[in-house]
């Protein structure tokens, strides 16, 4: 009660003495919209303290603020830097006491609560000296409190978000809160000891699959987080109207992945190629187009001659690493999926048996950058909800300049997010394959060097960036 009025102060006192503990409640005047002050005119910066409320040992981390953020941006920066996922709701309070004066969301809004909005509330219309604090709950079911302590105020606000300390792991998403998160960290303590199993588990393997991968609670990596912050605040430019759709549906859930992929650095980069580049891209295309000439005949069961396979697979480069003989379009997968990517990217059709070019695919095929051009522009491929949002995940991945190797590992962590699952079961995550994904890899070498991609390649990144930022 040190920051009480000298009422409050009274009403504490005289409910104790009283024996009328219950009484303190009902007389204990608490705001019930919280006190701003002026926005000052010269902006200053703080040095903070975020705790998260009621661990031991603490979770925590220290962080230097400008003054001018607003509520929203410290929301990101308290996600990022405790390592949420910003998978549940949250609400900033002016006090420890859960019925102190809060900010209204624009979630509470749409539910009909009335309130002062976060949206436009400054971080130094609440802090101003050290010692003042700031509460943030996020997931109402498990309860994380925590507490934002402003240690030191600096005369110059800091150019960029940093963290500058902390300690231990931020706790795994829905593990129960307090009591959830001390028992999942005794037991990874105890080297996953069964006698220390938490509760809800069927075994250890069950439990070790639940976990985040190499989570472990004594584990705060400062180079990753101060990382993770400085993309944090970085506005994406504009997506196209379909992708802003799907960012749009996961942020009114407030998931905020697919937001953090999209504001990486990587992914505010270039958006075009050069003719060396678009050739090297679209080389799997352009050889099918001039192997196929004015078309070819298929055989009675609608495959390729064998000796075109057998063109296609020397001039591309499948036969230094596909184990057959590659001769039957049947026996070869990979030039079956250059056939199909083609065939949906409409560089070719089937007609009265023929595999033909379009007249796009003639148009095309002796100009590298107008085939680039057209394959961008026909991503992302499919008709089917999965398909499309599959693609769009895909290709904003691979925009951000995430390794090849590493795609599926987000594309799926990204359908996941949008409520996709493999099949009824809801444990089973989706697959990341799709058309789009499959062109992807196409562009990024796996006809020439094997189906499977590694590292980054720039113009396969900015190809995807391309289709990510189209109006």
């Amino acid at each position: 009660m040190s920051d009480g009025t000298p009422e409050a102060r009274q009403a504490l006192l005289d409910g104790l003495l009283s024996g009328g503990v219950s009484s303190i409640l009902e007389r204990l005047e608490i705001p019930a919209v919280p006190v701003l002050r002026p926005a000052p005119d010269q902006v200053s910066g703080f040095r903070v303290r975020l705790d998260l409320h009621g661990t031991q040992p603490a979770v925590w981390r220290r962080l230097e603020l400008p003054g001018d953020l607003t509520l929203p941006r410290v929301h990101d920066l308290i996600q990022t830097a405790m390592g949420w996922t910003d998978s549940h709701l949250h609400r900033f309070r002016t006090g420890p006491d859960p019925r102190s004066s809060y900010f209204v969301t624009t979630f509470d809004l749409e539910d009909d609560e009335e309130g002062l909005l976060e949206d436009d509330v400054r971080l130094d219309q609440l802090l101003a000296t050290a010692g003042d604090t700031l509460w943030y709950d996020y997931d109402f079911g498990d309860g994380w409190d925590h507490v934002l302590r402003v240690e030191a105020v600096l005369d110059e606000p800091p150019a960029v978000v940093r963290c500058t300390g902390g300690a231990m792991a931020c706790p795994p998403e829905d593990c129960g809160g307090i009591g959830g998160y001390e028992q999942l960290a005794g037991w990874v303590n105890s080297g996953y000891d069964d006698a220390h199993l938490p509760e809800g588990f069927e075994d250890a393997s069950h439990g070790r699959g639940w976990l985040p991968r190499d989570w472990h609670p004594d584990v705060f990596d400062l180079e990753a987080v101060d990382a993770a912050l400085s993309v944090a605040l970085v506005e994406p430019v504009d997506l196209s109207e379909e992708l802003t759709a799907l960012s749009d549906q996961l942020e009114r859930r407030g998931i905020r992945l697919l937001r953090e992929i999209l504001r990486r650095s990587q992914a505010q980069g270039p958006m075009d190629v050069t003719e060396d580049e678009a050739a090297r891209l679209t080389e799997p295309y352009r050889i099918l187009l001039e192997v196929l000439g004015d078309g070819v005949t298929l055989t009675g069961a609608g495959y390729l001659p064998p000796s075109v396979v057998e063109q296609y697979a020397e001039r591309s480069g499948i036969t230094g690493w596909w184990i057959g003989k590659a001769n039957r379009e049947d026996l070869t997968p990979p030039v079956a999926s250059v056939r199909t990517a083609a065939r949906a990217l409409g560089l070719v059709s089937v007609r009265k048996g023929r595999l033909t070019p379009t007249a796009a695919g003639i148009r095309c095929r002796t100009d590298p950058l107008a085939l680039w051009g057209h394959v961008v522009g026909r991503l992302p491929l499919g008709t089917k909800d999965f398909d499309r949002q599959a693609g769009w995940m895909a290709l904003a991945v691979a925009g951000s300049g995430v390794a090849a190797e590493d795609w599926a590992v987000e594309v799926v962590d990204l359908l996941r997010a949008l409520g996709w699952r493999a099949g009824r079961d809801r444990y089973v995550s989706p697959s990341p394959t799709s058309p789009t994904l499959r062109v992807l890899e196409q562009l990024a070498g796996s006809v020439r060097q094997g189906w499977r991609v590694t590292g980054t390649d720039p113009a396969v990144a900015a190809s995807a960036r391309a289709v990510v930022h189209r109006g």
